[in-house]
């Protein structure tokens, strides 16, 4: 007892002490904090003028540059700003601001230490720039009159004209100036000019639902624009209806019923700006208004240096020029709608971006999330071949049940015992299912998201834990950059680094605001990314990617989804990563497109222009041999025994074969339909198709 109570008293003690370790690491950082309040006082003070009044700093344009150093764009000033009175602006509106914004607005003198505290805590305990304390006063001192420098000193002047702009006016005042300052995206400045830009009515007319949408949009211009990213904007519309009900301008029951509410948006306006990269321009414009705010972007003659290679783009761009037209929608863009991307696989640089026809303002290449089909099977085959897998490795290619699920292959048949090049070279469904089945679903996610998945839906009744995963039938789905930039890991023999857009910015002083210190870590071994590029090579010169070859090294994946939805093409050489995606905004079928056919011809034609100057490499180590499992052994538990089970090695599935061998669109994806919803675990279980499985034939 003796024992047992002193080892009781032993842990509460290292409690406390852990406690005391948090609680004065606190202390400490809440102290430098108001040192450097203090010691900057002085400073803050002679940078603050008794009348703020038309005090703003002259405008100036942005230039971007690309790689070698050519300008090409100039962001210049041209600002949509209406200005309108705080009493022709909703109630609602102004709530919805300062619920999400600045609870306290009414009640701080500018500055807000509750606030300041709260993000303080929440950001030391989280371990991350989560929260941020700035009033709506911090904010338009901010914006109206200072630059966007991340320094103590900026940081302390816009304390100190916060407080100053609460003594010379009040508080309607400052929020009428607020809310015709901040930027709400697609080039409007002001709740007047936002209303008029997404809904064409004066700010006066709009509702509360409405309200809420602006109200949304500022945090993150690009991302939550209701023209860009309708489901995100829908998102944080939530976010801020429930910010009103917790502070009491609303209800609870008005807030939800909000919620289930859409509403009507405009037209977006096409733009006149038909520059080569415009779509990379407009990521690389939004990253920066992100960081910095608009004002910096627009107004502070940046100098921003990019990774783009403008010969790599052209390139990108003529190719895609290639893209059949179905129809013209409803709102004038032409279907279906394609990407392009690619990235120097050793440096983690953007080099070549296309996010669509140019006709609209989505850059599918880095915001649309798409089933990807059987372009996530690399990643099964990269968790096998960490786990003692070989490209020679046996797998039986016959029926497997797993639960109410029969997996099968595109053309209906099996090959009996294949290797795992085959199944990586022919697309083969049915052993990849055994191979994740017998691994475990987690492990080829897990390796998903170390090479920059982030779109994974790992909790709640629908998610991607279970075995559908290993064919690409995905909750959520992938951007096409987050795909190629995962490829790049394999072809950097196995060292994923981030994608890079930015490698400079510098302040209309030349003074460096940022520079790239792109992330990077080992995922699989070199071994590993050697062999299974040799496996990916195989698709190119003899399986399902045949249409993608440029007559050099070149290894890579087509992918297909269900009822023809998404195509895919991803591949690389030893020194540039490519991916394409093909498919309709409104997500209708292709009409039996796959990713063997116009994905991979378009890789094949930009990459024979990209690489054209680039030496012949080989892949380094694709030959090399090592020990491995020389056969896996079917799960007794799920494997089905009946007249099915016939070698048809004559009939190995082709993700492309003939029109006349290619079942009904309503065939295609009929096995997917009708699994039940379980999620996978290190057992076999039925998967959950979640409506997103991939196609057969992949």
């Amino acid at each position: 007892m003796e024992k047992h109570s002193a080892g009781k008293k032993k842990t509460q003690s290292k409690k406390k002490s852990s406690w005391g370790r948090i609680l004065l690491g606190f202390l400490i950082v809440v102290i430098v904090m108001l040192t450097g309040i203090g010691c900057g006082f002085l400073t803050a003070s002679m940078n603050t003028k008794p009348n703020l009044a038309g005090d703003l700093t002259p405008s100036a344009s942005s230039q971007i540059y690309d790689v070698n150093g050519n300008e090409i764009a100039n962001i210049h000033a041209a600002e949509n700003r209406v200005p309108v009175k705080l009493n022709q602006i909703p109630k609602g509106l102004q709530d919805a601001f300062v619920a999400v914004e600045d609870a306290r607005f009414y009640e701080h003198s500018g500055i807000d230490p509750r606030g300041i505290m709260r993000a303080l805590w929440t950001n030391i305990s989280g371990g991350t720039v989560a929260e941020g304390g700035s009033t709506i006063t911090q904010q338009l001192a901010k914006n109206a009159y200072l630059t966007q420098e991340r320094t103590l000193k900026r940081k302390v002047q816009e304390m100190f004209l916060a407080l100053q702009l609460e003594r010379q006016y009040t508080k309607q005042e400052i929020l009428e100036m607020y809310l015709n300052q901040i930027y709400f995206g697609q080039g409007a400045y002001g709740v007047q000019a936002a209303a008029k830009t997404y809904f064409g009515k004066n700010a006066s007319d709009l509702d509360l639902n409405e309200c809420a949408m602006l109200a949304g949009i500022p945090k993150s211009p690009n991302y939550y624009s209701p023209f860009n990213d309708l489901t995100a904007a829908q998102e944080r519309k939530s976010t801020v209806l429930d910010q009103m009900a917790k502070y009491g301008y609303i209800s609870k029951a008005t807030a939800n019923k909000l919620k289930k509410e859409n509403m009507k948006l405009v037209k977006p306006q096409k733009t006149s700006n038909s520059t080569t990269a415009s779509y990379f321009i407009d990521y690389v414009t939004q990253i920066l208004i992100d960081k910095y705010g608009a004002d910096a972007v627009y107004q502070q003659g940046l100098k921003i240096y990019t990774t783009i290679d403008m010969d790599k783009q052209k390139a990108a761009e003529a190719a895609m020029a290639n893209l059949p037209t179905f129809e013209t929608d409803a709102q004038g863009i032409q279907q279906p709608q394609g990407a392009l991307i690619a990235i120097d696989p050793h440096t983690g640089q953007i080099k070549a971006m296309v996010g669509g026809r140019g006709t609209d303002q989505f850059n599918r290449a880095t915001m649309a999330e798409r089933q990807p089909g059987s372009a996530f099977k690399p990643f099964v085959f990269a968790a096998a071949l960490e786990n003692n897998f070989s490209a020679s490795t046996i797998i039986e290619d016959s029926p497997v049940r797993i639960g109410d699920w029969e997996p099968e292959n595109y053309n209906r048949t099996f090959s009996g015992k294949v290797t795992l090049r085959t199944v990586a070279e022919q697309s083969l469904n049915v052993p990849t299912v055994k191979i994740a089945q017998k691994l475990g679903i987690e492990k080829p996610i897990y390796y998903a998201q170390e090479m920059g998945i982030t779109t994974f839906v790992l909790d709640g009744p629908m998610n991607d834990r279970n075995l559908a995963a290993s064919l690409g039938g995905l909750t959520k789905g992938v951007t096409p950059l987050e795909l190629t930039s995962a490829y790049g890991t394999f072809a950097n023999k196995g060292v994923h680094i981030e994608p890079v857009a930015i490698l400079k910015v510098l302040d209309r002083n030349g003074k460096v605001l940022e520079q790239a210190n792109p992330q990077k870590r080992t995922v699989i071994s070199e071994s590993s990314a050697a062999e299974l590029t040799g496996m990916l090579q195989g698709v190119v010169l003899r399986g399902t990617g045949t249409g993608a070859n440029i007559g050099r090294p070149a290894a890579g994946k087509t992918g297909t989804t269900s009822d023809y939805r998404d195509a895919w093409f991803v591949g690389y050489t030893t020194d540039l990563v490519a991916g394409v995606w093909i498919g309709c905004d409104d997500n209708s079928d292709l009409d039996g497109m796959t990713g063997g056919t116009m994905p991979a011809t378009i890789w094949r034609l930009f990459m024979e222009q990209a690489v054209k100057d680039m030496p012949v490499k080989q892949f380094d180590g694709v030959s090399a041999y090592k020990d491995a499992i020389g056969e896996l052994a079917d799960d007794k538990s799920t494997k089905v025994t009946d007249d099915r089970k016939k070698n048809n090695k004559n009939n190995a599935v082709s993700e492309n074969p003939a029109p006349a061998a290619r079942p009904s669109k309503n065939d295609a994806g009929r096995r997917e339909q009708n699994a039940p919803a379980q999620p996978a675990s290190p057992a076999p279980s039925a998967p959950s198709m979640n409506g997103n499985m991939g196609k057969g034939k992949n």
